[in-house]
C-alpha cells in the first residue's frame, strides 16, 4: 500500500478521546487523511490533536443529541469537507440483569450506541451520496453477533448497530460507498479496566483472577488491544477494500467465528 494512500480523505471519529477512538484516529492520520476528532472531552480530544498535528481538528458533540452531532459535522466539513470516512466509535456499557435494568439505563444504551451511530451517518451521508464515495465504519461489539448476561441494554442497542449496517449497505452499495461494522472483543480500554475493577470488587478476587474471568471467553486468552481494532478499521477504508461492505467483522481472539 501506498503511503499516506488517505490523502485528501476527510475522516471524523467519534468518541476519538481516548482508547479505540484515539487509536483509530492515529491510524488514519498516519494514513494521511485529515482527521476530526469528535467527543464530548475537549480537553482529551486537544491534547490527541496536538499530538497528532494540523491535519486534525476538534469538534464536540454528544452523540446522542442529533441536531449537535448534526452542527458539530456542519462545523468541521467548514475546514475539512464533507466527510469522506466516518467512524461511529463512540459507546457506552454498563450491566444490570434484565429486572434491574431501569428505563434509564436502557435508553441511555441505546441512545449512545445505536442512536448515536445513527445521527452520525444521517449528518455525514448527503456529502458521500454528492460525491458518490464514502467509508462508513460503525464500531460495534461481539455483544452485537452474540448474546452476554446481564448488559441486555447493550447488547441490543449493538445488534441494533449491525441491524443498520447491513441494511444501509444495501441502500448505498451502488453509490461508491461501503458500510461495515468491527466487533471488538473485551479490549484493553478504561471500559474493561473499569470491568476488572467491577469483578474484583463484587467477588473479591485480585486483579489478575479478575483479568483472566474477563478474557475467558477469548480463546487467546488476553485482551484485544486498541491498535488491532485500528488496523482492523484501516483496512476497510483504505484503497483495495471498495468490494467488503454489509460485514461484521470480529477482532476478539476467535471468540466469534
Amino acid at each position: 500500500m501506498a503511503a499516506h494512500a488517505l490523502d485528501g480523505r476527510h475522516a471524523l471519529v467519534t468518541g476519538a478521546g481516548r482508547g479505540i477512538g484515539a487509536a483509530i484516529a492515529t491510524r488514519l492520520a498516519r494514513e494521511g487523511a485529515r482527521v476530526t476528532l469528535l467527543g464530548r472531552n475537549r480537553a482529551a480530544l486537544e491534547r490527541l490533536s496536538a499530538e497528532l498535528g494540523d491535519a486534525t481538528q476538534v469538534v464536540c458533540a454528544d452523540v446522542g443529541d442529533g441536531a449537535a452531532v448534526a452542527a458539530a459535522i456542519a462545523e468541521a466539513a467548514a475546514r475539512f469537507g464533507g466527510v469522506d470516512i466516518l467512524i461511529n466509535n463512540a459507546g457506552q456499557a454498563q450491566s444490570a440483569p434484565l429486572q434491574r435494568t431501569s428505563d434509564e439505563l436502557w435508553n441511555s444504551m441505546l441512545a449512545v450506541n445505536l442512536s448515536g451511530t445513527y445521527h452520525g451517518i444521517r449528518a455525514a451521508l448527503p456529502a458521500m451520496l454528492q460525491k458518490r464515495y464514502g467509508r462508513i465504519v460503525n464500531i460495534a461489539s461481539t455483544a452485537g453477533v452474540r448474546g452476554y448476561a446481564y448488559v441486555t441494554a447493550y447488547c441490543a442497542a449493538k445488534h441494533g448497530v449491525i441491524g443498520l449496517t447491513r441494511a444501509l449497505a444495501l441502500e448505498v452499495a451502488q453509490r461508491g460507498i461501503t458500510v461495515n461494522a468491527v466487533c471488538p472483543g473485551y479490549t484493553e480500554t478504561d471500559l474493561a479496566l473499569s470491568a476488572i475493577s467491577n469483578i474484583q470488587r463484587q467477588t473479591g478476587r485480585s486483579e489478575t483472577e479478575a483479568r483472566a474471568a474477563l478474557t475467558s471467553h477469548n480463546p487467546q486468552a488476553r485482551l484485544v488491544q486498541p491498535v488491532e481494532v485500528a488496523n482492523a478499521v484501516a483496512w476497510l477504508v483504505l484503497p483495495g477494500a471498495e468490494s467488503i461492505t454489509g460485514q461484521s467483522i470480529a477482532v476478539a481472539g476467535g471468540e466469534v467465528m
